[in-house]
């Protein structure tokens, strides 16, 4: 009988052991359900912050459709003058003008840029009517040209334009010259050693 009674003492009781299985099970679930809450909380962080961000930036504004074309010729430079020229024509189904071209003009020295308005002929320009402008510049100052801006003469407001190839530079014309050499003469009774006349080196 007491033999019974020791084997008895040394056996684990079966509540203890479903007693460590069901903490080990809630300690998963628990870890679970931390780790399914922190996931969540941070990607609702996350949209809260992009939200924030988005809100903060200017929405970007659609561009407008053009109304111009604006054919930019090539520079021409003569008698150390640049002429800067082109022509603008109104695509749009309403009345544009008067109208000026900006340029930006960058300088030799320096590199340093500015801007210039040029006026068009006509300033006034009705549905797919042409202007054209035209400017001198001296081509030692300025080294680059481009056109910037279509601006609205009476509001200096711009309007949107699209730019294309002009004119382009004519080829320069170069002259022939004709250049006369005159036959060798005689000094002396010695005749000079030519392709016509060779004479032996002794």
């Amino acid at each position: 009988m007491s033999q019974f009674t020791e084997e008895n003492l040394f056996a684990e009781p079966r509540s203890s052991a479903t007693l460590k299985l069901v903490a080990v099970f809630a300690a998963l679930a628990v870890t679970v359900l931390v780790f399914v809450g922190y996931t969540t909380l941070r990607k609702r962080h996350a949209e809260d912050a992009a939200l924030s961000i988005e809100a903060s930036q200017p929405k970007a504004q659609p561009k407008p459709s053009p109304k111009a074309v604006i054919f930019v010729d090539e520079a021409l430079l003569k008698g150390g003058m640049t002429t800067l020229s082109g022509v603008v024509q109104n695509t749009s189904s309403e009345d544009l003008g008067p109208l000026s071209i900006e340029l930006e003009l960058k300088r030799r020295t320096g590199g340093v840029t500015e801007s210039k308005l040029v006026d068009l002929q006509p300033s006034l320009l009705k549905p797919q009517q042409q202007g054209r402008y035209s400017v001198q510049l001296k081509a030692q100052d300025y080294g680059s040209a481009r056109v910037i801006a279509l601006r609205s003469t009476s509001d200096s407001s711009s309007i949107a334009y699209l730019t294309e190839q002009g004119q382009k530079r004519p080829l320069e014309r170069l002259d022939p010259k004709t250049v006369v050499v005159d036959k060798p003469r005689s000094k002396g009774g010695e005749f000079l050693n030519t392709p016509d006349n060779p004479a032996r080196v002794p």
